[in-house]
C-alpha cells in the first residue's frame, strides 16, 4: 500500500513538472484571470452606473424643490403635491422627502417616511456632509441611499430651509446580488473548463516535440545517423530539428576524434582559476588605487595566460591520442630546424645568462617528418633547460646521423647544466602533470605537460625520447626518429 502511495505521488510530481502541465496551467490562468477581469469590470461599471443614476435623481429632486422653495414659497399645495403625492404613486425605487424650516421643526413630510426610517440615524449619517448621497439601511433591512441640502426660501432669501431625501434602492441591490451569484457561477465553470480545453491544446502543440524527443532519445553515440524528420512541424519547431540535425552532424563527424579526450586535468585546471578567484577576491573586499587594481589585473591575466596555454597543450594531446591523427611529413634539414630554435630563444636564454649553441655536423642531417611538431618538441626542451640552468650555464643542442643495419634513424640531443632531475622521478618525468618540483614548477608557469608532448610527438613520428640526469650537473635528453617516414 505504501508502495502504490509512493508510485502515485511519484507519477504526480513528475506530471507537474511537464510543459503540457505548465501550458495548460498558464492556459486556465490566463483565461480565469480574464473571465474575472472582465466580469468583475461590468459589474463595478453596472454598480457605478447604477449609484450615478440615483445621484442624479437625487440632485434634480433637490434642484425642483429648491427651486420651488425659492420662486413659490408660498405655494404650499405644489410642494405638498412634489413631497407628499408623487412618492406615492411610484411602485418601484419609493422615495421619501422630509422638508425642514430652520429650527428643525418638520414642515412637510412623504407619508411612510418614518415606518420606514430611523429619521434621528438619517440626521446622524447625514450630519456634516451636506449634498453628499450616503448609504443608509432602512427599519425592515431595505437598502437608501440618503442626502440633505439647504434651500433659500423666497427671491430675498431671508432664511433657508432643510431637505432631506431618501430613495429605496433594494431593487438595484437585488440586481447585484443576482449578478454576483452569477458571476461565481460562470467562475466555477471555467474553472472546471478551461484546464480541460487547455489540456487539450497544450498535449496538440507539443506532440511535435514529443516526437523530438522520442527520435533524439534513441541516439547515442553508437548510432548517430539518426535524423529529426521536421517536415509539417510548425516553422519554430522545424528550425529547431534543423539545428539539431546540423549539430548531429557535426558531432558524427568529430565524435571518432575527441572521444578519447583525457579527463585528467581536473586538478591543473583548478589551480589557475582558483588563483584568479582569489585575487578577485582579495582586490574586492576593500577600496583600492588603481595600481593596486592594475596589479591585480596583470596577475589574473597571467593566469588566464598559463590556463590558456595549458588548454592548448591539452587539447594538442587529445588529437595526438586519436588515430585519425595525420603528420604533415616533409623533408626537413635538421640542424637548419635547430638554428631557427635557437635564434627564438637566443634573447631569453641571454636574460636568464644562459649561453645557448647548436653544433650541427658538417654534412647536412635530413629526416621526414613534420616540421611544426618536431619544432614543438625541440621548443619544449630547450624551454625547459633554459628554465632550470642557473645563471652562467649553458644549454646545447646538436643533431646526429645514425646509421643503423636496416634503415637510417635521426638523433636530436638537448643538454644543460642545469639543476638535475633526481634519479627516482626519471621513470616518470613524461607522465602528464609530473612535476619533479611541484611548487617550482608552478612559479616558472609550469604545467607538467611539455615532455608528455615531446613523447607524444615522437610517438607520432615513430621514434622515443630518452633522458639522463644526474643532480647539480644537467640532464640530456635525446630525440630518436626514423630519417625516412615508413611506407
Amino acid at each position: 500500500m505504501s508502495w502504490n502511495r509512493s508510485s502515485s505521488f511519484g507519477r504526480l510530481s513528475r506530471f507537474w513538472r511537464t510543459l503540457a502541465f505548465r501550458l495548460t496551467a498558464g492556459y486556465a490562468l490566463a483565461g480565469l484571470s480574464l473571465v474575472f477581469l472582465a466580469s468583475a469590470s461590468l459589474y463595478l461599471l453596472l454598480r457605478s452606473e447604477l449609484e450615478k443614476s440615483t445621484d442624479l435623481f437625487l440632485a434634480d429632486k433637490l434642484h425642483v424643490l429648491r427651486t420651488m422653495l425659492r420662486e413659490r414659497p408660498d405655494d404650499i399645495d405644489a410642494l405638498r403635491e412634489e413631497i407628499e403625492l408623487e412618492s406615492a404613486a411610484r411602485r418601484y425605487e419609493q422615495f421619501y422627502i422630509r422638508l425642514l424650516d430652520e429650527h428643525d421643526t418638520p414642515l412637510l413630510t412623504t407619508p411612510g417616511m418614518a415606518d420606514q426610517l430611523d429619521l434621528d440615524q438619517l440626521i446622524h449619517r447625514i450630519q456634516g456632509r451636506p449634498e453628499h448621497t450616503v448609504p443608509m439601511q432602512g427599519r425592515n433591512g431595505q437598502a437608501f441611499r440618503v442626502t440633505s441640502a439647504l434651500a433659500s426660501v423666497g427671491s430675498a432669501g431671508s432664511r433657508s430651509d432643510t431637505i432631506q431625501i431618501a430613495i429605496d434602492v433594494s431593487q438595484q441591490e437585488e440586481l447585484l446580488a443576482r449578478f454576483r451569484r452569477r458571476f461565481w457561477a460562470i467562475l466555477v465553470v471555467t474553472f472546471v473548463v478551461f484546464p480541460l480545453v487547455g489540456y487539450q491544446v497544450a498535449r496538440h502543440g507539443i506532440r511535435p516535440v514529443e516526437e523530438m524527443a522520442t527520435t533524439a532519445r534513441h541516439i547515442s553515440s553508437t548510432n548517430l545517423h539518426e535524423r529529426i524528420l521536421a517536415e509539417g512541424y510548425p516553422f519554430e519547431l522545424e528550425s529547431l530539428a534543423g539545428t539539431f540535425n546540423k549539430m548531429l552532424d557535426g558531432l558524427e563527424e568529430s565524435f571518432e576524434r575527441i572521444s578519447r579526450f583525457s579527463a585528467d586535468i581536473a586538478h591543473d585546471l583548478r589551480t589557475p582559476v582558483n588563483n584568479i578567484r582569489g585575487e578577485a577576491e582579495v582586490a574586492l573586499a576593500r577600496a583600492r588605487t588603481i595600481d593596486e587594481y592594475r596589479d591585480v589585473l596583470g596577475s589574473c591575466l597571467e593566469e588566464a595566460v598559463r590556463l590558456s596555454d595549458l588548454i592548448g597543450d591539452l587539447l594538442f594531446l587529445a588529437r595526438a591520442d586519436s588515430p585519425l591523427t595525420n603528420l604533415r611529413r616533409e623533408t626537413v634539414n635538421v640542424g637548419e630546424l635547430l638554428s631557427g630554435v635557437r635564434e627564438y630563444y637566443e634573447a631569453s636564454a641571454m636574460d636568464a645568462g644562459v649561453s645557448l649553441t647548436a653544433t650541427i655536423p658538417g654534412e647536412p642531417v635530413v629526416a621526414e617528418l613534420d616540421r611544426a611538431l618536431m619544432q614543438r618538441a625541440v621548443s619544449n626542451l630547450v624551454s625547459n633547460a633554459v628554465a632550470h640552468t642557473p645563471f652562467g650555464g649553458s644549454v646545447v643542442m646538436r643533431a646526429y646521423s645514425e646509421i643503423a643495419a636496416e634503415t637510417g634513424k635521426v638523433r636530436i640531443e638537448v643538454s644543460d647544466t642545469g639543476v638535475g632531475i633526481p634519479s627516482h622521478a626519471l621513470p616518470r618525468v613524461f607522465d602528464r602533470f609530473f612535476r619533479v618540483d611541484s611548487s617550482r614548477s608552478q612559479a616558472s608557469g609550469g604545467t607538467g605537460l611539455g615532455l608528455a608532448i615531446v613523447h607524444s610527438i615522437m610517438l607520432l613520428h615513430g621514434g622515443n625520447v630518452d633522458i639522463a640526469s644526474e643532480l647539480g650537473r644537467g640532464t640530456r635528453v635525446t630525440l630518436r626518429l626514423p630519417a625516412t617516414a615508413a611506407r
